[in-house]
């Protein structure tokens, strides 16, 4: 499982131009299941995100989490993140999840994010989707578990 974290001072995803999840301060993360990923796996991410130090404390220093903060979570699905891209010039979408594994596993993140964190919202999960974000210095990773 992929997750692509931006430190954010706002964002919002809108579908066929209603807005459908939108956060203040926080992170928006681009979620990519890959086969063979667990609910274990899910679990494992969701620590990292809300765990992960990128805010800057009093000296400047990423050190505060977004627990830390009581910011925003914001959760996208993507599957293009998990594209192989290592040959050729088009990427192959054999490395990601099938539809079912990933709805499933991504609505449990959801729900896991939801029921421990109290700013929680999501795009809709297959969707053709607007992303709009302020990345804040801009701070991005990119969490593998």
């Amino acid at each position: 499982m992929k997750g692509l974290l931006q430190r954010v001072s706002s964002s919002r995803v809108e579908v066929a131009g209603e807005i459908v999840g939108a956060i203040d301060q926080g992170l928006l993360v681009l979620v990519a299941v890959e086969p063979g990923d667990t609910q274990a796996a899910a679990d494992k991410l969701l620590h990292k995100l809300l765990n992960y130090r990128v805010f800057s404390d009093e000296q400047g220093k990423m050190n505060r989490s977004l627990t830390d903060i009581e910011g925003g979570l914001l959760l996208v699905s993507q599957f293009t993140l998990a594209a192989d891209t290592q040959s050729g010039l088009r990427p192959s979408f054999s490395t990601a999840a099938a539809p079912a594994l990933a709805a499933e596993l991504f609505t449990y993140l959801l729900d896991q994010a939801s029921s421990v964190h109290g700013k929680v919202a999501s795009g809709r999960f297959g969707a053709d989707m607007q992303v709009h974000l302020v990345n804040d210095g801009p701070v991005t990773f990119l969490l593998q578990v």
